[in-house]
């Protein structure tokens, strides 16, 4: 599916927290935050893409997650969340091969049987069931890869995936190579990293994930694999991942790529030059890095704006009132058909209970706030929890949608009530944040996280409201059949 991530180093962060976030860029899929409890996670997963059966782990921990509405369809798609030990998962990123990988190590797809009698087979496992197999049964976000790494080894995988942990400690990015094969890497603590759908890793240390495994992990054979299919591209014994098993492709430099370039102008302004003639990287440089030391710290109201990107104050925005032919040439990262975007914060000045910190945001990054809620809570209010398929103005999801969708159409008379919004829904839920962190640290009653995420959701609702009735009347003064007794 296409998405886009960022990962934060705990140094990188404003406030030493570890942060990852995606974007889940489906074909507007109706979407809610919920809690699961241990008592409702299964035993035994089914998938529906891969028609496959996992046997899960007897103990499992509560977790947050962003399923669909409508797991019938096509399965549950948990998108992200945290769970009881402070570890957050996002899964997938979709992201890029090249044929010579996928014809050493293919894809394990859903196969029907052809003949009577003939078994129907499985395919692998894929975004639509990574995080709950996984987010349930790990402790640190380095458990994280090792579960995922197992289950990979195992069933193998229909699709390449790039899925992101993080606990207070660390954030690791973990990319799956063909349809079995796989490599991690422990995120600097000091820098970000940035991935749009594409095979991201420039760099990689075979001698540590063969040795002590500090910051690296891989397949146990994949030295033999890269060896035994002749796919080391690289030159003078420089080892580059994204060479060997991701894409160039033309599609890559309107799709991928710039989004990249995006990113990496808005959190390294100074120290790399992004446009003009000496520039060092363009919307279409195929060796954008993965991993950039921001220059300054990065804060979550950062992120979602990375993620709401549009191309704003460059020739590329969609919006821009001026069409010099470039004008909505390259994939936006807020686009249109995002079902949800969630920003998993692990804190580290706080207790235990309050370290996670979800920011959930509906429909398309670039018209909505992030909302942020506790974690550690039983179940999420009902303006997030209860969404149906059926468009209402009773849930932060569809109130979500409405609005972007009028203002999309009157953009440069309705975003201003959108920036207005943002930064209301941003102020307050901090407040909320701040008011109950003190509260419950001096109190030690940790379940008032629940009442906290009541009052973050009933001012988000009036925010929301409130911005849906301005951007409505916005809309209607613009129709096309008004008319006027002076009209004439």
């Amino acid at each position: 599916m296409p998405c886009t991530t960022i990962l934060v180093g705990k140094k990188a962060s404003n406030d030493g927290s570890t942060m990852i976030a995606r974007t889940d860029d489906g074909f507007f899929d109706v979407k809610k935050l919920v809690v699961v409890e241990p008592k409702k996670q299964p035993k035994k997963y089914k998938s529906v893409i891969g028609h496959l059966t996992v046997e899960l782990p007897e103990e499992a921990m509560r977790y947050t997650a962003l399923p669909n509405v409508d797991p019938k369809k096509e399965g549950i798609w948990a998108a992200a969340g945290i769970n009881a030990a402070n570890v957050g998962m996002t899964a997938t990123e979709t992201i890029t091969s090249n044929p010579r990988v996928l014809a050493a190590d293919p894809m394990v797809e859903y196969r029907k049987a052809e003949k009577r009698g003939e078994k129907d087979t499985p395919g692998g496992i894929g975004e639509e069931d990574l995080l709950v197999l996984v987010l349930p049964y790990i402790h640190s976000a380095r458990e994280g890869v090792l579960r995922t790494a197992s289950l990979l080894e195992k069933y193998g995988t229909y699709e390449m995936n790039g899925i992101g942990f993080n606990d207070e400690h660390e954030v690791w990015w973990m990319e799956t190579i063909g349809g079995h094969h796989w490599m991690a890497k422990r995120v600097p603590d000091d820098a970000c990293v940035i991935a749009p759908n594409q095979f991201g890793m420039d760099s990689f240390d075979l001698e540590d994930a063969f040795g002590k495994q500090e910051a690296h992990l891989c397949s146990a054979d994949l030295r033999e694999f890269i060896r035994d299919n002749h796919l080391d591209l690289n030159q003078n014994g420089v080892f580059n991942p994204r060479d060997i098993f991701g894409s160039h492709d033309d599609s890559d430099h309107i799709y991928n790529t710039p989004r990249a370039w995006f990113m990496g102008r808005y959190l390294t302004p100074y120290s790399h030059v992004w446009e003009g003639p000496d520039a060092e990287f363009t919307p279409e440089s195929d060796n954008i890095p993965w991993c950039l030391v921001p220059d300054r710290k990065v804060t979550a109201e950062d992120v979602k704006y990375i993620l709401s990107m549009h191309y704003q104050g460059t020739e590329y925005d969609p919006y821009a009132g001026k069409d010099t032919g470039k004008r909505g040439m390259y994939r936006s990262i807020g686009i249109n058909r995002t079902g949800d975007t969630a920003i998993c914060q692990i804190r580290s000045d706080v207790p235990d209970p309050l370290k996670g910190i979800e920011w959930v945001i509906f429909g398309s990054t670039t018209f909505a706030p992030a909302l942020p809620v506790y974690a550690n809570v039983p179940s999420m209010p009902k303006y997030l929890s209860e969404v149906a398929m059926e468009p209402s103005t009773e849930n932060l999801y569809w109130a979500s949608r409405t609005i972007a969708a009028l203002t999309d159409a009157n953009y440069h008379t309705s975003i201003q009530q959108i920036e207005r919004w943002q930064n209301a829904v941003h102020t307050k839920g901090r407040q909320i944040i701040r008011e109950y962190d003190q509260k419950m640290t001096e109190s030690g009653d940790y379940t008032l996280t629940a009442e906290a995420n009541e009052k973050i959701c009933k001012m988000a609702k009036e925010q929301t409201t409130k911005t849906l009735g301005k951007v409505l009347h916005d809309a209607s003064m613009h129709m096309k059949n008004g008319f006027n007794r002076a009209d004439h």
